[in-house]
């Protein structure tokens, strides 16, 4: 069994999930995620940003996604493939909680 994530750090994956990001880019991705409901501050952002690469689950990178929003002074992140095994057992592992409380009527749709 994976050891859980914090809930930041498995937003700015999930937020990486699909491509490279830069900080700002990040948490608006968050934020829309959520619906508005999170919003990281650049504390908690940058600290993440650099727990998860201590951690080997994100590195930076040069590649902007998008040429066109490119800024070398960005700093830009993906995921690595343990990143992404992460991401996904932590999920898997939210989901069963989730399923959980719906079946104890915690949550609707039971």
């Amino acid at each position: 069994m994976s050891p859980e994530i914090s809930r930041s750090a498995f937003l700015v994956l999930l937020a990486l999930s699909r491509e490279a990001g830069h900080g700002l880019g990040i948490v608006d991705r968050v934020e829309r995620a959520t619906g508005g409901k999170v919003k990281l501050g650049p504390g908690t952002l940058y600290g993440t940003l650099h727990g998860l690469v201590r951690a080997g689950l994100i590195r930076e990178t040069s590649e902007a996604p998008d040429p066109a929003d490119d800024d070398p002074r960005r700093r830009y992140y993906r995921l690595t493939p343990k990143g992404e095994r992460a991401l996904k057992a932590d999920a898997e592992r939210l989901e069963v909680l989730v399923a959980a409380a719906r079946e104890r009527r915690v949550l609707g749709d039971a």
